[in-house]
Order: C-alpha cells, then sequence, then structure tokens
C-alpha cells in the first residue's frame, strides 16, 4: 500500500523540525519528493543519473574527436603538405657539363615532367588501375576488400605475399614516408591517405602518383619512363607500352625491360589480362596486341661516375640549390685535355702500380683529372683522395722559406751529411759535393742541403710557407719534413705550385666555371697575396734547373720547363708536379698498399708520363740534349769547366744548332734549348693520337659520335 505522501511521520523529523501553517509543509518539499512515488523510485532516479552521466561522456568523447581530427589536420600540413606529392622521392640527376657545354657525366635520378592523368589515354591510365588498384574510383583511400582479398591470398599462399595498397596508399607511401614495414608507419599511411582523398580529386591523384612512381633504370616519371623506354611522350603510348610499363611498378628493377625483356613482357600479359577481367579493355582488343618493343636511345648513355665528376659532385649540388627538376653545371674540364691525360696514363706502362693525375690552370681551374689507371676497376681517387708523402717535391716550400730569408739560388749550401737531433739525412746516390749552391742543391734534389736550409730558416718558416701556398693537412714541427714527410694529397701539392706559376697565393682547386660566392668573412681572412716578384724569379730559377737539366730533366720540353721530382722512402711513393705554358700539372705513381717500388723515381716513370701529356696538351715536343762529343767537353778546347760542381748548370751546355733526322731542328737560346719537331713527326704523332682516340675510354669519357 502506498504511503500518503504527507505522512506525519514524514513531516515529523527531529533534526529538520518543519514549521507548518495550518497543517500544510513548504513549498521546497514539494520540490523533492512526488506525490506519488513507486516502490522502486530510487532505482528509477539512477538509471536516469546514468543516461545523464552517458550522454555527458559521450559528448566528451566527440568533443576530444574533433580536437584530435584538428591536430591531424596541423600536422599532416606541416608534416605533409600537398606540394609535395609532387616531388621526385629521390634528388633529381645533375648533369656536369665540359667547359665548352658538353655533357660529361650525369648524376642522380631520372626525373620526368609531370603529366594529367586526365590527358592521356585511357588505355594508359586503366592499366595501372587494373593492375594496381580497380575501385581506385570508388574508396576513400583504402580498399577493404582489396585489403581482405590480400589477407585471404597471403594465408592460402605459400609464396610471394600480395599487397592491398591502394594507389592513393602508394602515393602517401612514396611521397611522405620510408620504407619501414611497421604499424606506426601503416597507421600514418592511412591517415595521409585520407587526407590526399578529402583535398584532391581523383586524377590529382593518379596523375602525381604517374608523375613520381619508380620504373626501373634510374628513372621516376611516366614521362621519364615513356621516352627512356620507347622514345615517346606518355600522350603516344600505345596499349602494349602502357601494358608494360604499369607492370613494371611491381619490381621496377627487377623487370626493367633493358635488362630483362622477357620478364617485361611477361608482366605486360598480365596487366592485359587484368584489364579484361576488370572491365577496362575488350577481350578481342586485347587479343590483337603485340609485345611491346624497345626504342631506348640510341646515344651511349652518360657515366654516372667518373673520377672528376666524383670529385666535383657535392660543389655542383650546393650551385644548382634545392633541385626539383633535372639540372646541368658547367665544369672546368677539358675534354681534349682529359683524353690526352688517358692517353698518357694508358701508354706508362704500369702494371701493377697505379697512377694519378691532376691537370690545373694558374687560378686554380681543374681541366683534367685521372684517379687510377681504371674507374671501373677502382672509383678510389688517387689524385684527391690519397693521402702520401711528396717527398722532395715539399722542397718547393723549403727553399720558399730559404728565398724568403735572405737567400738567393746563388748561395752556397754545403753538401756533405748532417746530424739534427737523432736525425741523419742522406743523399739518394751516396755522393757529397761539398759547397754548392741552392740551384745545384735544387736541381740534384740533395737531401742534406735541404735539411741544412730548414735548420738555418727554421721549421716554422717552412710551415708557414706552406700554409701560404695552400697546404691545409697537417704538418709536424720537426726537420724530418724538409724531406716531405707529411702526408698530402696530390691536388694540394698541385695548386701549391700553382700559386708560383699564378705569382700569388693560395691559389685553390676547383671545377666548377663559376666559382662560389665567397662570405665578406673569407673575403678577409682568405684574401690572395702577390707573391713578390724577385721571390718568383727566384723560386722559377730554382725549378726550371730541377726540371731541365737537373733529377727531372726526363720531363723537359722544348719550352721552358718547371718542375720538380719527389720520390720516397724505399720507392714508395714517385712524384713529378710543375708547369708549362699555363698549365700546371702533377703527376704521382704507387701502390695502393703503399708497398715498395724497386727503381721507381721522381724522374722516371712520373716525368715521362708527364712530359707525355705536355706534349699532347700543348702540341710542343720534348726537349733534346745531343749525345756528349769529348771534344766538345775537353775544357781546354772550349773553354768550358766541366767540374762535377757546375755540372749541373745549364749555362755550361755548350752552344748546339742542327737538324737530328727524324726527329727535329735543336738550338740553344738564352742559356736553354729549342726544340722544333720535323713536320713527318709531328703528322705522325697527331695520327698516333688521334688512333688512341678511337680506342675504348676506360675512366667513362667517350668520344662524341
Amino acid at each position: 500500500m502506498r504511503r500518503y505522501p504527507f505522512d506525519a511521520s514524514d513531516r515529523m523529523d527531529p533534526r529538520t523540525p518543519l514549521e507548518l501553517k495550518d497543517g500544510v509543509p513548504p513549498p521546497e518539499r514539494y520540490l523533492r519528493e512526488a506525490p506519488y512515488e513507486p516502490e522502486d523510485d530510487g532505482d528509477d532516479r539512477e538509471s536516469r543519473w546514468r543516461r545523464v552521466n552517458w550522454m555527458r561522456w559521450i559528448m566528451r568523447g566527440l568533443a576530444a574527436l574533433i580536437v584530435l581530427f584538428v591536430l591531424a589536420v596541423a600536422w599532416l600540413a606541416v608534416t605533409a603538405p600537398l606540394s609535395k606529392s609532387l616531388q621526385p622521392p629521390t634528388p633529381p640527376s645533375v648533369t656536369l657539363l665540359a667547359d665548352d657545354g658538353t655533357p660529361i657525366a650525369r648524376r642522380g635520378a631520372i626525373v620526368g615532367a609531370p603529366v594529367d592523368a586526365a590527358k592521356l589515354p585511357k588505355n594508359v591510365t586503366n592499366a595501372f588501375l587494373a593492375i594496381e588498384d580497380r575501385r581506385f574510383r570508388s574508396h576513400w583511400g583504402i580498399d577493404p576488400q582489396g585489403i581482405a582479398r590480400a589477407f585471404v591470398h597471403n594465408l592460402r599462399s605459400s609464396g610471394r605475399d600480395q599487397g592491398g595498397s591502394t594507389i592513393t596508399q602508394q602515393l602517401a607511401k612514396n611521397a611522405f614516408l620510408d620504407s619501414d614495414r611497421t604499424a606506426a608507419r601503416k597507421i600514418r599511411e592511412v591517415l595521409i591517405a585520407f587526407w590526399l582523398e578529402a583535398w584532391l580529386t581523383k586524377d590529382q591523384i593518379l596523375s602525381r602518383y604517374l608523375s613520381t612512381v619508380y620504373f626501373g633504370d634510374n628513372t621516376y616519371g611516366l614521362s621519364a619512363a615513356a621516352k627512356h623506354y620507347f622514345g615517346r611522350t606518355p600522350q603516344n603510348l600505345s596499349i602494349a607500352q602502357g601494358a608494360m610499363l604499369a607492370g613494371l611498378v611491381k619490381a621496377p628493377s627487377r623487370l626493367a625491360p633493358t635488362v630483362n625483356l622477357s620478364g617485361a613482357r611477361a608482366r605486360g600479359a598480365l596487366v592485359l589480362r587484368a584489364m579484361v577481367e576488370g572491365g577496362f579493355l575488350d577481350k578481342d582488343i586485347a587479343a590483337g596486341v603485340r609485345p611491346a618493343r624497345l626504342a631506348t636511345d640510341r646515344v651511349a648513355p652518360l657515366p654516372n661516375g667518373t673520377y672528376f665528376a666524383d670529385w666535383v659532385l657535392p660543389a655542383a649540388r650546393d650551385q644548382a640549390g634545392d633541385l626539383a627538376r633535372e639540372s646541368k653545371v658547367r665544369t672546368t674540364l677539358d675534354r681534349r685535355l682529359q683524353r690526352a691525360a688517358e692517353r698518357a696514363v694508358r701508354r706508362a706502362g704500369l702494371r701493377q702500380a697505379q697512377v694519378a693525375l691532376v691537370a690545373m690552370r694558374p687560378d686554380g681551374r681543374v681541366v683534367a683529372m685521372v684517379g687510377g689507371k681504371s674507374y671501373a676497376d677502382s672509383p678510389f681517387n688517387r689524385a684527391t683522395q690519397a693521402m702520401r708523402q711528396p717527398g722532395s717535391a715539399f722542397k718547393l716550400f723549403v727553399y720558399l722559406a730559404a728565398m724568403r730569408h735572405g737567400m738567393t739560388p746563388d748561395s752556397i749550401v754545403e753538401d756533405k751529411p748532417i746530424t739534427i737531433a737523432n736525425w741523419s739525412p742522406r743523399n739518394s746516390d751516396g755522393r757529397y759535393l761539398g759547397p754548392i749552391t741552392l740551384r745545384q742543391a735544387f736541381a740534384r734534389s740533395s737531401n742534406v742541403a735541404a735539411a741544412r736550409i730548414t735548420q738555418e730558416v727554421g721549421v716554422a718558416n717552412v710551415i708557414k710557407a706552406a700554409r701560404d701556398l695552400g697546404v691545409t693537412t697537417p704538418i709536424p714541427n720537426e726537420a724530418t719534413i724538409a724531406l716531405g714527410t707529411a702526408s698530402m694529397s696530390l691536388l694540394e701539392l698541385t695548386q701549391a705550385y700553382a700559386a708560383v706559376a699564378a705569382e700569388q697565393y693560395p691559389v685553390r682547386a676547383r671545377g666548377l666555371e663559376d666559382p662560389p660566392e665567397r662570405g665578406m668573412l673569407a673575403s678577409l681572412t682568405d684574401r690572395p697575396h702577390a707573391l713578390s716578384g724577385t721571390i718568383r724569379d727566384e723560386m722559377l730559377d730554382l725549378l726550371s734547373a730541377s726540371a731541365e737539366t737537373g733529377t727531372g730533366r726526363a720531363a723537359a720540353l722544348s719550352v721552358k720547363t718547371y718542375g720538380k721530382t719527389g720520390t720516397t722512402q724505399d720507392n714508395r711513393d714517385a712524384l713529378f708536379v710543375g708547369f708549362a705554358n699555363g698549365l700546371v700539372v702533377g703527376v704521382w705513381v704507387g701502390n695502393d698498399d703503399n708497398t715498395p717500388n724497386a727503381g721507381l723515381s721522381g724522374g722516371g716513370v712520373p716525368a715521362r708520363v708527364w712530359r707525355d701529356f705536355m706534349q699532347q696538351a700543348l702540341g710542343v715536343g720534348a726537349a733534346v740534349v745531343p749525345e756528349a762529343v769529348p771534344e766538345v767537353i775537353d775544357p781546354d778546347a772550349n773553354g768550358y769547366d766541366q767540374t762535377i760542381e757546375n755540372f749541373l748548370d745549364p749555362g755550361n751546355i755548350p752552344p748546339v744548332e742542327g737538324e737530328i733526322p727524324g726527329v727535329g731542328r735543336v738550338r740553344l737560346r738564352d742559356g736553354r734549348l729549342d726544340f722544333e719537331p720535323s713536320g713527318n713527326d709531328e703528322r705522325d704523332r697527331r695520327r698516333r693520337d688521334e688512333d688512341e682516340d678511337r680506342a675504348p675510354q676506360r675512366d667513362g669519357y667517350e668520344d662524341e659520335q
């Protein structure tokens, strides 16, 4: 029986006295209690309270989802801007040009121009849809049916797994993500796919996919692939060609038709069957499609790597800036001189030993570079990367310090044994001539004389001379550096000799036609300094004595020649570095494992390679020293003192003039030999060089057809 709502027991509460008026409770009671409450009124209130709480949690969850959605949109806008989907997934290629504008090498991917899917032939776009994403036009970035099909296939099949990614997901992965196979990356891929579907039309998504997808042979984008494999634009592709290209996407490196034509054709046939099954192509039309035939470019492709290209590429990319498409950068390489350098290296007759050659102008422009006998066998660049001891070629800095100290080429130095601390250098030939001039000491490369000079001028001044001429590698603060014990690259040593030829220092070797812009700080701290005219003339005096009558006489040319030999301990390294007629060249010969080479010296193979290259480069002949005749050597008959002390003085060479049959005309002018080759020999040399040019080039520089 229900209780009366105003039962006295309810009204009489000793803790809360009620004030009644005419037996009626206050109005607040009516607000708290209903006149008729069922027996389970407590349960109803609890259920209503739960419903209110659930509604509140649902609203809070929706608000949180909205916040998360806004944050996700903001995150995608920052990390996955739509413009990025048009960028290639790899840096586009940089084409290096010789100084005459001829392409010499290409590095990086071949990226084609963007395509518009709406303007492509339907059979081309349908080929990609049939094999990659048949429901592309109907899904919203992911294809549940495709995912389920791939899942069932992978469970039943023990072979290759099948993927369920849509074209939108592939675009998201290629443009924005890496190749990690993690759940987090897959979630990001799905989010970006939804993002792309929300902001782009289907044709825009397909266009961006076709413009950036990889087709093998380092080729990205449908435009580049169509031109590379078939010599056509995407708008002119046939059904068979479009099917073959669509089939390459699955495994582009393995199926590239240039290396696997049968596999590419088989995959193309599979694409045609998929087009028929998906309703994209009529069965009768598909039956009449013949296999696609390649029409690759007949011009030999540019090499991707050469010694010079490897060296200059970082600077070329810096000059090109942020690449979006292929860029062309002009270099300083002279193709004629590069071929001459390669010929000289081939003709050196080397067996196990390696060789390196650097040729530059006095301002530092590198015009030829050979970093080894074969780039294909070893891309290690011995001209720029190998750090070897220069031997006596380092004496350039010793004698420069001496000239700065006030000495001259006619100053006298003792050519006799010396001990400095615990070091006792000796001459390589074991002979000591006593008091000789600096000119004679430099020409015969006296080790003890160089040690005495270093002791007199100070090791610090020798190091400063090397630093001034551009040497940046560590140089030990000890007297042994006089014999070239500090390691450096051939390029660094050659640019130091270029400073003498240029009459200013330092000279920085560069491979780009346009030198990089220098900042204000670099302009103030690294500005060029003029080499004193007197000191330069004295250094030229020493260098000519070494190259024309001293240890480097095998390199002497019919024009004024300057240079210095270098041979390290146990004949491990041999060098000749010098210049003539505005061309500075360094040659190194040695073993990669730094083992000795019996009989190797800077005045031998390196000097001959240097002379061979310079003859081709400058179009001059070699200096010809006539055989000595006893009557001419007799000092009583001719008045020439032929003592051993002044034998190396070029002024003591008797005047000779005449025609040497089959060689040319020789005459002495101003204390030096001039050589004029005979016409027949010059024609023979040109003909021999032309024959060698027709031989396959081993360093990657092919003659233009």
